[in-house]
């Protein structure tokens, strides 16, 4: 509150607690209200921190013996003058010990370790939210103080490492690129493995939008982000329902708190250094090779220079990510934060590069006493990208290594290219890598704008009831073009290309449900019933992709797309608490989608959980050591509906593509074709028990939870092989058998030393995931070894589904190998024993699931200092190393006759004359061991008028140590195919409190 008081004669800044007023100055101030007189004589400021040196936001500052008090800014700061004779101060804030300090100088920084009472700490769940020890469910949070540093371009990758049973894994090295999410692997085959995303109670579609590269998470700011939540086992995720089959991620955005205008600003300045290439011959050894080996046409095809193609087509990439927040309140009487955030990274690939802009602004006002809460929130952002041509990193790893990189003359942009006999480029050589790089533009602008306000009422004659409100809206525009110029050896007989596209999504959502909590002290028994309603409403609408030719219009195709779809639900859920003891949750959702006919468009998903907290126990509840033991059992069923299109259940006519029209005399006609449709396509189900034990030992030194589910998922959405003359295409999305899986989790949190300048934390998390396939097809077959599945090696999918068997795995012959261990071109060893080699012979060997997933993080601080690092390891999996398969055989010397590729240095090994697509050789163990970073933090402290400063250093991808011969042993679908590879990141980071 500002005030004047005329007898003084000062304006100053003032909190009224109670009957006193505090002065943010040294002059005395005599408080009138109830006679009670304050005379300031000292002012006292500083900052608050946890044990790791993370300030602490809404710390409660009180002078001990009056009523006078403030609360720490988002910064951790605060200010606060102490009455005549008053010299303590109590610093007190929810899971931490409080502490009551003497004041003997004017500065006063506080260090607060975490208390016993954790337990209490208020948990995000779907729908609201619950304290720890009453949690039923599979639930981890991590918030932000445990984020991975660094340079962090996308949400995820914030919490990679931190959880059991979660793994998250960038799709490439490219800063546009997004990463795979799975919780507990994923409960599915062909539709969607992804979880559910809510950001501030509004659930996120699946997908990306056209000109970001697949990344819909990039669009949010990390920086604005509190925590996030994962929700695990059906009974966290089942109030969810359709839509959490793959569990569920919350992510809940920093708010508004404190009186003061605080100002925060960071900034993180990195360098990216490109990390493993693939293992090609050098200069010397190519020439070589071929003088000793090459015929003479092949010898004349050798040049005079020295190129290292992977050295040209990769750099150094220079970023930066800026934050700028404010918080605060606005006129006195409204929390709020607004924030401003760049982030600029190169990719490591020349001509690779993202670009970020966010905003946002929250509001979180009270009235009527606290009765109605109110917040609003608006985020805002605009990705400016450059996509880069990867297929230059496969012609950089094949290109002739003798070759210049310029021609000396003006064709094909001035690049050296492998020319025919006509002077054209030649059909199936590789083209100049530089040129694919430089001479093409890929670029993207995307806007962003997700608004949500949410209403919380308490009802002023009944105040264990609450009504609660949120509507939601999440809009994207994408647009973008990609140009070739007729110069350009990959377009110069089609003179050239240009072809600009558009993509607009809209997500609208309403959320209604009232809470009832009443505590029942005659019965020793809280209830909580909460009901509710939610609509959502989503579409994309995409018009057609217009093409030129040397920038003249030639054609307008494709098909515009306007798709959209409507999810309706009602659910409920109980909980009831007996004397702290006895937990039970009970959740049913009934979900409506008009993905599916009308007779199959409603699924039921219930979900019952129970937890015994032993501790509670009169047998226990003496044991000091022990804070808290519970058991926990679930059993629920959620649903799928996504990755399987809009429309698949109706009978659709699309137009053709221009290659395929009807003539009638002189004129020809697109004409609209039928798709493939399914009209009994239903829900996909997953049925999954959980069965948990959670711990705190030694006021909460020791803590974790140790976890074992069993998942059945039944009438899989799959895409698989119809009868011929069945329906219009050859493969068809239908409802088609079943798979199971199994898994075990640990997560282990320890404090082994926590004095008053030093603490140490150490974390430990390990995951055992298996899946099994149970049925893949409509009609049985005894005869049948499977379905093909994966990428395409040679025509056909290098990896499998069959029933009894883990999915995906790798379908190949048994190498056989000579006494030097030197592998045999050609023989593989004869499994069913009737004497020949044969596609009979093929075996499924291994997969590229992990068999077990490891985290492990650690953080130290030292007075002001602080130090962390998180390593992540996979045991078990392996990975088809096809970018050495397709380049270690002598028949890829040379495809055509004008041009040399360049070998891989594993013929020297193998000798190989012709490839060996499907030999067993290829499939390597991709088990490794990855220090996913490590950082060293100061924190200055106040300079000037800086309240706070802080300092840091990070490095990101330090190592990874594996048998893998392949650049990077963690590649989507276990199929190392020219990656592009991930960096190696080195930042320096400076935060400024104002």
């Amino acid at each position: 509150m500002r005030f004047f008081n005329k007898r003084i004669g000062v304006a100053c800044l003032s909190l009224v607690c109670g009957t006193g007023a505090v002065m943010l100055s040294g002059l005395a101030y005599a408080g009138t209200q109830e006679k009670t007189v304050f005379r300031f004589q000292q002012l006292a400021h500083g900052v608050v921190r946890n044990q790791n040196g993370v300030p602490l936001q809404g710390v409660s500052v009180r002078v001990v013996g009056t009523n006078v008090g403030t609360l720490t800014a988002e910064d951790g700061t605060y200010s606060i003058s102490l009455p005549e004779g008053a010299k303590q101060l109590a610093f007190t804030f929810l899971g931490h010990e409080e502490q009551t300090l003497t004041v003997t100088g004017n500065v006063l920084d506080v260090f607060l370790t975490e208390a016993g009472n954790v337990l209490e700490e208020l948990v995000v769940v779907g729908y609201g939210s619950m304290t720890k020890k009453d949690l039923t469910g599979s639930v981890s949070t991590v918030n932000s103080k445990d984020f991975n540093a660094g340079l962090v371009g996308s949400p995820e990758q914030l919490i990679n490492g931190k959880s059991a049973g979660v793994q998250v894994m960038s799709n490439s090295g490219s800063p546009s690129a997004g990463s795979t999410i799975r919780i507990r692997g994923g409960a599915s085959l062909s539709a969607s493995n992804d979880p559910l995303i809510v950001l501030d109670g509004v659930p996120l579609e699946a997908g990306g939008i056209s000109g970001n590269s697949g990344n819909f998470l990039s669009l949010i700011n990390p920086n604005d982000i509190e925590s996030m939540t994962i929700l695990k086992d059906a009974s966290a995720t089942a109030i969810y329902g359709s839509r959490a089959s793959n569990g569920v991620l919350l992510i809940t955005t920093k708010k508004g708190t404190g009186d003061q205008l605080r100002f925060s600003v960071s900034s993180v300045l990195s360098a990216q250094q490109p990390w493993g290439v693939a293992d090609m011959l050098g200069t010397d050894e190519f020439r070589s090779l071929i003088d000793s080996k090459g015929n003479d046409k092949q010898k004349a095809l050798v040049g005079e220079a020295d190129t290292d193609w992977l050295q040209e087509v990769f750099q150094t990439a220079w970023g930066t990510d800026d934050n700028l927040s404010a918080t605060g309140k606005i006129a006195g009487r409204v929390p709020f934060r607004a924030s401003a955030g760049y982030y600029n990274q190169q990719g490591t690939l020349l001509t690779d590069r993202a670009e970020r802009v966010t905003g946002s602004l929250v509001l979180n006002p009270s009235f009527l006493e606290d009765h109605l809460k109110v917040t609003a929130n608006l985020k805002g952002s605009r990705n400016n990208n450059r996509f880069a041509n990867t297929d230059a990193i496969w012609t950089a790893v094949a290109f002739n290594p003798t070759q210049p990189i310029y021609s000396g003359d003006e064709a094909y942009g001035g690049y050296y290219e492998s020319l025919d006999n006509a002077g054209l480029p030649a059909t199936g050589a590789n083209l100049n890598p530089l040129g694919l790089l430089h001479q093409e533009k890929h670029r993207s602008h995307v806007n962003r704008l997700i608004g949500n306000l949410d209403m919380d009422y308490k009802f002023h004659f009944l105040p264990e009831l609450k009504a609660h409100v949120t509507l939601g809206y999440d809009y994207a525009k994408g647009e973008g073009y990609n140009h070739i110029p007729a110069t350009a050896a990959n377009s110069f007989l089609i003179g050239g290309a240009y072809d600009t596209y558009e993509e607009t999504l809209k997500n609208r959502l309403f959320t209604g449900y009232l809470n009832y909590n009443k505590e029942l002290p005659d019965l020793k028994s809280n209830l909580e019933v909460t009901v509710g309603h939610d609509y959502q409403y989503w579409s994309a609408t995409r018009p057609p992709i217009t093409y030129y030719n040397d920038r003249e219009e030639i054609r307008s195709t494709a098909i515009a797309r306007d798709q959209r779809h409507t999810l309706m639900s009602i659910y409920g859920r109980l909980n009831y608490n007996y004397d702290s003891r006895y937990l039970l949750t009970a959740t049913v959702r009934r979900d409506g989608t008009s993905r599916f006919s009308p007779e199959n468009r409603w699924g039921t998903f219930p979900s019952l959980a129970l937890a015994w907290r032993l501790s509670e126990e009169q047998f226990l509840k003496e044991a000091s050591f022990l804070d808290d033991l519970k058991l926990r059992a679930s059993y629920g069923v959620t649903g799928q509906q996504e990755g399987i299109g809009n429309y698949g259940y109706l009978p659709i006519y699309n137009q053709g593509t221009p290659y395929a029209q009807y003539r009638f005399g002189n004129q020809y006609h697109l004409v609209y074709r039928p798709s493939v449709y399914v009209r009994d396509l239903r829900w996909e189900t997953t049925k999954a028990f959980n069965y948990g034990l959670d711990f705190a030992l030694f006021q909460n030194r020791i803590s974790g939870a140790v976890d074992y589910y069993t998942r059945k998922t039944h009438d899989l959405l799959a895409n698989v092989a119809v009868p011929a003359g069945t329906n219009f295409d050859q493969m068809a999305t239908t409802n088609v058998g079943n798979i199971e899986s199994r898994g075990f989790e640990f997560q282990l949190n320890t404090v082994p030393i926590d004095r008053e300048d030093l603490r140490w934390e150490v974390n430990l998390n390990a995951t055992s995931q298996h899946m099994k396939v149970t049925n893949i097809t409509m009609v049985p077959d005894a005869s049948s070894v499977g379905t093909y599945a994966g990428p395409e090696v040679n025509e056909r999918g290098i990896q499998i589904l069959t029933p009894g068997y883990e999915p995906y795995m790798f379908y190949v012959y048994k190498q056989m190998y000579d006494e030097t261990g030197k592998p045999l071109e050609g023989v593989y060893a004869d499994l069913n024993g009737d004497g020949g080699i044969n596609e009979s012979d093929l075996y499924r060997y291994q997969s590229p699931a992990a068999k077990w997933m490891f985290g492990f993080n650690t953080q130290v601080s030292y007075k002001k200092w602080s130090a962390s690092t998180t390593l992540r390891a996979h045991v078990g999996n392996y990975v088809y190393n096809n970018t050495k398969m397709n380049l270690s055989a002598w028949e890829t010397l040379q495809y055509v006759d004008p041009a040399l590729n360049n070998l891989h240095r594993d013929y020297l090994h193998t000798g190989f004359q012709a490839r060996q697509y499907f030999s067993d050789y290829y499939v390597e163990n991709g088990s490794f061991l990855r220090m996913e970073n490590i950082s060293l933090g100061y924190n200055v402290g106040r300079v000037g008028r800086v309240s706070n400063l802080r300092l840091g250093a990070i490095v990101q991808n330090v190592f990874v140590i594996s048998k893998y011969t392949g650049i990077d042993p963690e590649v989507p679908n276990g199929f190392d195919s020219s990656f592009y590879p991930r960096s190696r990141t080195y930042s320096l980071s400076i935060n400024l409190d104002f």
